[in-house]
């Protein structure tokens, strides 16, 4: 089985644009006395301090993207090869992006990404795909210790609070870890429409292609976790897409955080506050 993704062009995945550069110059990462921005509610910024890490500035990175066409067997379970290339690539260059944004900041990690795709009227067969998230720094003696094993800023899908517990536990995030098919689900004939008419009856070609779409995209998922160093991957979602290929054609996406285990001198102490779940009686 193939593992889509990481093939983007190398100049391409480091391309930042002037402006940026420009803003994150005044950033705190790049300028001591300049300020920090983050897309952290109140609560997380105060969690994010209690885990002797702050906040360094927003990261985002940005691709538009054309995706290509390709020709599938009307009657026929199959992957479109040539789209799930694509939106792997697209994907690919967002994330390397952001995470050059935290580079330039000299961050440890990037928390809260989050990764979406938007469509503009001016471009009817083209999708943008953005990545943004929070470059945040380790305080104190650790500076580096919770790096990806190839020295580069982590990647997290995970809230401030969960990113707390998961230091408190002793691990912390490696990447924000996708694997992605797109798949045509064979149509049905005539007859077998026929056959079914009134009655109940599973719908077994269907059934087949939505399993091997599902099972490809959790497979490359799992193969970005390995290739990053990773131990396990926590909480992983699979989403079902319908873009702009037709009613046959989707796009399952699973997506999750690798982790590894830290060693005991960069674990949290055991003095440190943990959040509480507190239930009222009021009515």
């Amino acid at each position: 089985m193939p593992l889509f993704g990481r093939t983007s062009d190398s100049q391409s995945a480091s391309w930042e644009p002037e402006a940026a550069a420009g803003r994150l110059a005044h950033t705190a990462g790049a300028d001591a006395a300049g300020p920090f921005t983050s897309d952290l509610s109140v609560s997380e910024y105060v969690l994010l301090g209690e885990a002797s890490f702050e906040p360094l500035g927003f990261v985002i990175g940005s691709s538009i993207y054309h995706i290509g066409l390709q020709v599938a067997r009307w009657s026929q379970n199959m992957e479109l090869d040539v789209l799930t290339q694509a939106m792997y690539n697209a994907r690919e260059l967002a994330i390397s992006r952001m995470q050059a944004e935290a580079e330039h900041l000299h961050a440890d990690g990037i928390v809260g990404v989050e990764l979406r795709m938007q469509q503009y009227v001016w471009g009817q067969e083209v999708l943008e795909f953005i990545a943004t998230g929070t470059a945040v720094r380790a305080v104190g003696g650790s500076a580096g210790a919770h790096r990806a094993p190839d020295g580069h800023p982590f990647t997290s899908d995970l809230s401030a609070q969960d990113f707390f517990r998961l230091l408190a536990a002793g691990a912390v995030p490696v990447a924000f870890v996708l694997g992605t098919c797109v798949y045509h689900i064979a149509h049905q004939s005539a007859m077998q429409s026929l056959r079914q008419a009134g009655q109940n009856q599973e719908m077994v070609q269907f059934t087949q292609g939505i399993y091997e779409a599902r099972e490809l995209s959790l497979s490359r998922m799992q193969a970005e976790a390995t290739q990053a160093q990773a131990s396990g991957i926590v909480g992983v979602t699979v989403g079902v897409y319908n873009h702009v290929w037709g009613e046959h054609a989707t796009e399952f996406l699973a997506t999750g955080t690798a982790i590894r285990r830290l060693s005991d001198e960069h674990r949290l102490s055991d003095t440190s506050p943990k959040p509480t779940f507190t239930l009222t009686l009021d009515r």
